[in-house]
């Protein structure tokens, strides 16, 4: 969800001059948007067997880096200064008096682990998905190990993208041994993986800052009546009603509480005891489930499909689709010497990838005029670019024959509507059917 500006921090403390008188589990994981932590999606012992004769010779990813702590303390530093005014007014409702508290040793822990860097979730979520890959294809780990080939390792270069590869290879060399010496060392391509940032971004970032349908849309979906509803029922539940009527900016008062509440899970194994946060004690379902909504509907126009004329939001992923057929079509041409290519990078990155490839969820873009719902659209944050999000992609081979998988987020999953499969129901595609599918020869 979009940070409070300081005009909108500032406001939600103005009080007028009256008389002093979100869970840690998945119970409701759209409400998380894509704050919500990792799951792998499928069992493992479930995933296809490749055709006959079929062996795995390369893997790839790109992965979202893990869980982290917030990016600052703007959330907290607002909420508990109005926590503050209204302990020492006598207005804080029962749950109330335990908010303070909790937002306070949820804050220290982020401070310690570091604004925005990973928690001991998110190290522990690339681990065990650098584990689970190892296991999926010991045969090319192997082989690997056997031929001397080369583990390449690639990020970002922001602090959470590299902790990320690192949590990663380290859990594959103690996996595994042998592919030690083979990792890295790893390096930083912000053209490939911070692309909206970089020059490829230019025009991205002008619709960000500047397209008026885009501010239209979004203004109109936060501005119903529902979304001042929720922010007084977040509010009232840690306030006592005469205190929330004071606050000018309820709106911008209840969504830090709410950004408080979605970043949690992510801080779980640094709670008390790793028993949680608690934070669902101050945000209902409903009220938690509308401020998802709230973010995934900026997610969707600021980076997913978007609006169905336009393809702004994620045309320039083209470059990480590139990467991600230039690393098999070198290993089919016998100029690569890699086993492995490993790529981590952040939510800005992975969810116009997905829109670009058409992956479950992100198929359907908005017709313009007709907002993005929950009723009407697949899109949810969770689920498409979740912490800890990725997609890889395994390479078999047999003789001339080589044949691609993907998994995302480790569930096997179709390629888009238009590429077909080596036989129904396949996990399988050849690689010149792909080649041909997205446009490359």
């Amino acid at each position: 969800m979009r940070r409070l500006t300081p005009a909108l921090a500032l406001g939600a403390l103005l009080l007028t001059a009256l008389p002093a008188h979100a869970a840690e589990g998945p119970a409701h994981r759209e409400s998380y948007g894509t704050k919500a932590p990792y799951a792998p999606q499928q069992d493992p012992h479930g995933y296809q067997r490749p055709p006959a004769g079929f062996e795995p010779v390369f893997t790839e990813n790109v992965s979202r880096h893990g869980s982290r702590a917030a990016t600052d303390s703007e959330d907290g530093d607002l909420v508990l200064a109005l926590w503050d005014q209204a302990e020492a007014e006598g207005q804080l409702t029962g749950k109330g008096e335990e908010f303070g508290p909790t937002v306070r040793a949820l804050e220290a822990a982020m401070a310690k682990v570091g604004y925005g860097d990973l928690s001991g979730r998110g190290k522990r979520e690339l681990a065990d998905t650098a584990v689970r890959m190892q296991r999926r294809l010991p045969a090319l780990f192997k082989e690997i190990a056997d031929d001397g080939e080369r583990i390449d390792v690639v990020s970002s270069g922001q602090g959470r993208a590299v902790d990320s590869g690192t949590a990663f290879t380290d859990a594959l060399a103690e996996a595994d041994p042998a592919l030690e010496p083979l990792i890295g060392p790893a390096r930083t391509d912000k053209d490939l993986l911070y692309f909206h940032k970089a020059a490829g971004g230019a025009a991205y970032r002008d619709y960000i800052a500047g397209d008026q349908r885009l501010k239209d849309t979004l203004s109109r979906i936060t501005g119903r009546a529902r979304t001042r509803q929720a922010a007084r029922g977040v509010l009232r539940k840690i306030f006592k009603d005469a205190f929330v009527e004071r606050i000018t900016d309820q709106v911008g008062a209840a969504e830090a509480v709410y950004n408080l509440y979605a970043i949690a899970p992510a801080m779980i194994e640094e709670s008390p005891g790793g028993a949680g946060w608690g934070m669902e004690r101050f945000v209902s379902r409903t009220d938690a489930a509308w401020f998802g909504y709230l973010g995934d509907a900026e997610d969707f126009y600021e980076k997913g499909p978007g609006f169905a004329d336009s393809d702004i939001t994620y045309k320039m992923a083209d470059v990480l689709l590139d990467d991600l057929f230039r690393q098999v079509e070198a290993k089919r041409a016998g100029t690569s010497r890699l086993g492995a290519e490993l790529r981590f990078t952040h939510a800005e990155e992975i969810i116009p990838l997905a829109a670009l490839m058409g992956l479950p969820g992100s198929t359907k873009p908005a017709t313009p005029g007709e907002p993005y719902t929950y009723a009407d659209n697949p899109w949810r944050g969770a689920a498409v670019s979740p912490l800890g999000a990725n997609i890889q992609w395994d390479v078999f081979r047999k003789g001339d024959g080589w044949l691609v998988r993907m998994l995302y987020n480790e569930k096997e999953t179709a390629f888009k509507a238009g590429c077909r499969p080596v036989a129904k129901g396949s996990a399988f595609y050849d690689l010149d059917e792909l080649e041909r599918c997205f446009g490359r020869r």
